[in-house]
């Protein structure tokens, strides 16, 4: 494990890199902004998304010459032992429409461990970090407190979306979500997996799931998540191979301290079970 120290000064470096962009993003929240599609019209990037990413980037590279930056917009860059994962604004449809729920996601891996990590709720002005000795709000030590029953619990989640109606299809999909919906006191769906799970290592939320999520939304998350006391769990859904790192497992399940939940473990592992078969039915393709 890397030396509490560096990874210390890893972690100052990423509350910096998103502090560096909070003032440009702010001035550009709620404004009028122009929206571009990526994969479908629920896919959306703004001007704001690249021109974040590229600050962060060239602050990163400057900071720590060390470093290859994997960023969601604009790819990898640079070369060197640390490895960062930077999403830019984690929830931009929420960003460009103007509801605030949205944040910049920063995290760092060595020797594929994460051992640093910032994420940063503009709107909010509150910094989640955490390093190899804990986790922080705001420089205050943060500890993740669920609700044991998960029918008295809060969840966050975006499923279903329209890519898990393709996936699963609908009536099944909307059966699981129905499940959840039933079983839990209370289902909100806020639209950012990094800031999501950052509630519940916070104690604010109990348990967050989704079923599309990359590495840069939530590399800095898992280490904040973990170093407060709660769990993290990925799942493959097919895309990764069975001993890939949670890190680039599309499926999750966040859960606060003392959680016991096997509604929503069951309805993920349904999924990504699911998912797993489809992949393995799919017709292999020869290559000349």
């Amino acid at each position: 494990m890397m030396p509490p120290d560096e990874s210390a000064k890893l972690r100052d470096v990423a509350e910096r890199a998103t502090r560096l962009v909070q003032p440009a993003l702010l001035a550009a929240f709620r404004s009028t902004m122009a929206v571009d599609f990526k994969v479908d019209r629920h896919d959306v990037v703004t001007r704001h998304d690249r021109e974040s990413e590229a600050a962060i980037r060239a602050f990163l590279l400057a900071e720590v010459p060390d470093s290859e930056v994997v960023g969601e917009e604009a790819g990898a860059s640079g070369s060197g032992r640390v490895k960062w994962y930077v999403d830019p604004i984690d929830g931009t449809a929420n960003f460009a429409r103007g509801l605030a729920f949205w944040c910049v996601s920063v995290g760092a891996v060595v020797d594929g461990e994460i051992v640093a990590g910032a994420i940063l709720d503009p709107v909010a002005d509150t910094l989640f970090s955490a390093d190899t000795s804990g986790a922080w709000c705001n420089g205050e030590p943060i500890r993740s407190n669920a609700v044991p029953d998960e029918q008295h619990a809060t969840l966050i989640t975006g499923y279903p979306v329209a890519r898990d109606f393709r996936l699963d299809g609908r009536e099944v999909a909307l059966d699981r979500f129905a499940r959840l919906t039933e079983t839990f006191s209370t289902l909100r769906r806020p639209g950012s997996a990094a800031l999501s799970i950052a509630h519940v290592a916070a104690g604010w939320v109990d348990a967050a799931a989704g079923f599309g999520v990359n590495a840069w939304d939530v590399a800095a998350a898992i280490l904040i998540l973990r170093q407060s006391g709660g769990q993290y769990r990925g799942f493959t859904l097919g895309k990764a191979g069975a001993d890939a790192s949670e890190l680039f497992c599309p499926g999750y399940v966040a859960t606060g301290a003392g959680a016991d939940y096997p509604t929503l473990q069951g309805v993920a592992e349904a999924i990504s079970t699911t998912r797993i078969a489809k992949a393995a039915a799919q017709p292999r393709v020869a290559v000349a």
